[in-house]
């Protein structure tokens, strides 16, 4: 894994959190129904968990926890990204396709995320 990779990972979670604050009209209805209260309220706070995840894997010391934490977090968000391509299952082909595959590319940001805690795990 190289040197560049935890803050690469971090540019990415940090540009997603900003999104989140910059515009929340579109991250508001990938929000699940069933989670309680306002889809905005889970909106800017899963936008603040993301700037607060890179800000941990910028950091060395915080780079292995917050690593595991981002893995975690990937995880937790794919019900979002499955509401979104259930709910532009009629939306034009681009679009729809562009939803659905954001399905899979979770696992690679999961098994990202693992290497940068196993790596940052290892004292040279």
């Amino acid at each position: 894994m190289s040197q560049r990779s935890p803050l690469l990972l971090a540019g990415l979670l940090a540009t997603a959190g900003v999104a989140h604050f910059a515009a929340p009209r579109s991250f508001d209805a990938t929000i699940p129904r069933a989670l309680p209260g306002r889809p905005r309220a889970w909106t800017y706070g899963s936008g603040a968990a993301e700037l607060a995840l890179a800000a941990g894997l910028a950091v060395p010391r915080t780079r292995r926890t917050a690593a595991l934490a981002a893995a975690a977090f990937f995880v937790g968000v794919f019900p979002a990204n499955v509401k979104m391509a259930v709910d532009w299952r009629d939306r034009p082909t681009p679009q729809r396709t562009a939803a659905v595959a954001r399905l899979p590319l979770q696992v690679p940001l999961v098994l990202w995320a693992r290497g940068v805690a196993r790596a940052a795990g290892v004292r040279p």
